[in-house]
């Protein structure tokens, strides 16, 4: 069971980073946070892969004051999917041509969709973003929806102010990732045990996030 969980974690962060350079090389639009990863790095000039790390790391000492706690999927998503964004880069070329553009944008959805129902799937415990906005809402009171709307929000308007890319993939992302990881996350969820939830640290309850909440943040 254990080397199922990891593989389908590894693998959930490496598919999620490659989609990640998907959106970007599609030039139609990212999602909230990745609005803002973008804004940075060209504000920087370091990699978006290299911010995305940077980020992952500055939001989880928001998670001291929140009393939230890592667990082992935390930290490898903080470094793995910053790693294979910056490798997909690499290898994808950018694309001009819209119907190329949009092929690639329905890709990338699809693939961050499978990749965020492997990885919360696992059972290791939530990203980063994910464990700042649960965290939000536990603390004080509010909605899960309402803490993942203000987060994003604020995310998206300062990734815009930086020079962050917004369009019609910004909005096709924020439609469809919920309903997507909501059908596919009973594919890839493991079986609840108690071996499996001490082994995954990070939050209140961090081996079965709320799917449709926890969709598509890092």
């Amino acid at each position: 069971m254990l080397t199922r969980r990891l593989l389908q974690l590894f693998t959930g962060l490496a598919m999620y980073g490659v989609s990640l350079a998907i959106f970007i090389r599609a030039g139609l639009g990212l999602d909230p946070w990745d609005v803002f990863h973008q804004g940075v790095a060209g504000r920087t000039g370091l990699s978006i892969g290299v911010v995305v790390i940077i980020v992952s790391f500055l939001v989880l000492l928001l998670w001291i004051p929140l009393r939230q706690w890592p667990g082992f999927g935390t930290l490898c998503n903080a470094i793995l999917v910053g790693v294979f964004a910056d490798i997909g880069l690499a290898l994808i070329p950018a694309v001009t041509h819209l119907g190329g553009q949009i092929c690639m944008l329905g890709g990338a959805v699809l693939l961050n969709g499978i990749a965020s129902a492997c990885y919360i799937g696992a059972r290791f415990g939530p990203g980063a973003r994910d464990g700042l906005m649960t965290g939000l809402a536990r603390r004080t009171g509010w909605s899960v929806r309402w803490s993942r709307t203000l987060i994003e929000v604020v995310v998206l308007a300062v990734g815009w102010f930086l020079g962050g890319s917004v369009g019609v993939g910004t909005v096709v992302y924020a439609l469809a990732i919920g309903p997507l990881v909501q059908l596919l996350l009973p594919l890839f969820m493991v079986p609840a045990s108690r071996r499996a939830d001490i082994a995954s640290p990070g939050g209140s309850n961090p081996g079965t996030p709320a799917p449709a909440s926890l969709a598509g943040n890092s």
